[in-house]
């Protein structure tokens, strides 16, 4: 068995401010750690930890380096890839000594944990909430999937492959990459494609596969499909994701608070 732990859109900033001038993104980020390590025997051994993107909110320095010492505590190697919201370079510099990013251009890797193939795409266009997949990026993927003999694949991007439904977000997304679909479809074996950037969990089939986002730890944006809905973001705690292997995946919400009990049931 192989577990990932998958935490999203932390959205980090210097170590007394808050983003957009209210939303506190690290006291939810300390108890969702601490909320994993009361859980860790009940959870079983978690391999890595993936952070899927929007790791800080305005890609500063300081704020890579408070993400690093908050997430210190589950003592996991961990892997990022980039948002819309990061840097390439300080993201780049403060990850760099781990030894799974390129040194120059995107934030492409590939490592394989345990079981599972654990694949980390770049979407970021610095200066633009929109994402895309550059053919270096494209054809990273495809020598990748074509170099893997066996073995399940995890798929690891920011935005979403898929439209969800929620206008203003969609309008920020990936937009059309039929090329990723083409490369999606071709590969006959286990894949699963995990995201972010919409701070909630949905369920997608992209090409074939099951493509799930992850919720943020701080905030959500309402699943509202009308077109003039509000947009902006809501204070509560959307936990992470667990996704294991043991020959077939398995997806679990991890939620933020543990609630009461376990009460045994009563005969009727």
């Amino acid at each position: 068995m192989t577990t990932i732990l998958q935490i999203s859109d932390t959205h980090i900033v210097a170590r007394r401010e808050v983003v957009s001038g209210r939303l506190d993104t690290k006291t939810p980020l300390n108890d969702l750690v601490q909320r994993i390590q009361e859980s860790r025997d009940e959870i079983g051994p978690i391999d890595a930890l993936l952070v899927s993107g929007d790791l800080s909110d305005d890609g500063s320095e300081q704020s890579y380096q408070h993400l690093r010492d908050i997430l210190a505590p589950l003592m996991l190697p961990t892997y990022v890839i980039p948002g819309n919201h990061d840097l390439r370079e300080p993201l780049r510099e403060a990850f760099l000594s781990d030894g799974y990013l390129p040194k120059t251009g995107p934030l492409n890797w590939v490592r394989r944990i345990g079981d599972i193939h654990l694949i980390g795409l770049d979407t970021l266009i610095e200066g633009h909430r929109s994402g895309t997949l550059d053919q270096a990026t494209l054809a990273f993927l495809k020598t990748t999937l074509g170099s893997i003999a066996s073995g399940p694949v995890l798929l690891a991007l920011h935005h979403p492959p898929f439209k969800t439904g929620i206008h203003f977000m969609d309008e920020i997304g990936l937009g059309a990459v039929p090329e990723l679909s083409d490369i999606l479809s071709k590969y006959p074996k286990e894949l699963r494609i995990i995201c972010g950037h919409i701070h909630t969990m949905m369920t997608v089939t992209v090409a074939g596969h099951i493509a799930i986002s992850a919720p943020s730890p701080s905030s959500e944006f309402a699943y509202d499909t009308r077109v003039d809905a509000p947009v902006g973001f809501r204070e509560l705690e959307g936990g992470c994701l667990l996704h294991k292997w043991d020959t077939v995946f398995q997806t679990t919400r991890i939620g933020p608070v543990a609630g009461a009990g376990p009460f045994p049931f009563k005969p009727a």
